[in-house]
């Protein structure tokens, strides 16, 4: 069993950064690891999605460029570093978990079993 605590959301301006944290209680680091997120009345979308050893890495298009998804499996942490914000990247952000991949990861949320609680982030412009 994993639980994640996802950290780090806040409000800031437009062309601000943010640095989200995803910390796990159990060991994720055989896990494909993914941060989505989700604004009221729309599906959860994933943002950025990395293979259990890092090598391999997705984005989605509108944050290509401008957010960088990594990860420490020593410390059992994933981290959202989020550059140039924009008024659009406003939503709740969670972090997840697929516990049956560690390679050729999806960034579908279906795929994903465990999720943090989520963090808010706000961009105003």
């Amino acid at each position: 069993q994993v639980q994640l605590v996802d950290s780090g959301g806040g409000s800031v301006q437009a062309g601000g950064s943010l640095r989200l944290s995803c910390g796990a209680s159990g060991y994720i680091y055989n896990n494909c690891m993914g941060w989505f997120r989700q604004v009221p009345g729309k599906e959860r979308e994933g943002v950025a999605v990395i293979t259990s050893d890092g090598s391999s890495i997705y984005y989605t298009d509108s944050v290509k460029g401008r957010f960088t998804i990594s990860r420490d499996n020593a410390k059992n942490t994933v981290y959202l570093q989020m550059n140039s914000l924009k008024p659009e990247d406003t939503a709740m952000y969670y972090c997840a978990a697929d516990s049956r991949r560690s390679f050729y990861c999806y960034s579908a949320q279906r795929y994903f079993d465990y999720w943090g609680q989520g963090t808010q982030v706000t961009v105003s412009s």
